[in-house]
């Protein structure tokens, strides 16, 4: 196991500084997860294909590639 030690001149801890930011990723990251989640949702409901019936068809070419479809298989 890895162990990061962090020293500062000031008085103030940093441990409460370093949880902060840590959550504050966090949240970003999980905000960033369920707007990918909602994309895939409208995706899969506009074209009536669930994401693993586009990718199996998209790789053996049974699908035109649109710039959608093209970022969506990314």
């Amino acid at each position: 196991m890895a162990a990061l030690t962090l020293t500062t001149p000031h008085q103030r801890p940093l441990r409460p500084l370093v949880e902060a930011a840590i959550q504050n990723e966090l949240r970003l990251l999980e905000a960033g997860i369920r707007r990918t989640e909602e994309r895939v949702r409208a995706f899969e409901a506009k074209y009536d294909l669930s994401s693993q019936e586009f990718l199996r068809r998209y790789e053996n070419d049974e699908l035109a590639e649109t710039l959608e479809a093209i970022r969506f298989a990314d």
